[in-house]
């Protein structure tokens, strides 16, 4: 599934990637391209992806990464026709997208969440770059200030998981 609006070309935009697992069908994917004031510019999200037993044996620890980096998050990012100052992911295994894009990916949780001592925060956010993009954490930082503003930064996956959820039921 898959939605454009029409983004002014001069305009920042910043993609959001999730993953939703949902017990009956499998893992969904979303991403979520906005401008600097939260509106969608771009929407793809993936067919379910169900991961048999023996993938699950075979991957063993690193099959998230692989399912939501490679598998889920790759195939997203090639089927966006925006490209976004920088990706941000609510899932800490989607960070493994990063081999797969040159663009910058950095994890956003809630600022008081445990464990989330690294990174930056914006609003209600703390934002953590991937290692790849920790040098440019600065610029990072400035690129999403505006963004920041408008919007809370864990927002957009909320509505990611919303359109998701009602494609379901359709």
């Amino acid at each position: 599934m898959q939605h454009r609006e029409t983004a002014r070309p001069d305009g920042l935009t910043f993609g959001f990637l999730t993953v939703v697992d949902s017990p009956t069908h499998g893992v969904f994917g979303g991403y979520l391209v906005v401008d600097e004031l939260g509106r969608p510019v771009e929407f793809h999200c993936t067919t379910p992806v169900k991961v048999s037993r023996a993938q699950q044996i075979l991957y063993g620890p690193t099959l998230h990464g692989h399912l939501h980096g490679r598998q889920i998050g790759a195939t997203l990012l090639a089927e966006g026709t925006t490209q976004p100052e920088i990706v941000l992911t609510d899932v800490e295994s989607m960070l493994q997208v990063r081999p797969h894009t040159s663009l910058p990916v950095a994890l956003v949780q809630r600022a008081d969440a445990d464990g989330a001592a690294a990174g930056f925060v914006i609003g209600a956010a703390r934002v953590r770059p991937h290692d790849a993009d920790a040098s440019g954490e600065a610029a990072v930082r400035d690129r999403l200030a505006a963004l920041g503003a408008a919007v809370d930064l864990c927002e957009p996956f909320e509505r990611i998981r919303a359109a998701i959820d009602e494609a379901q039921r359709h």
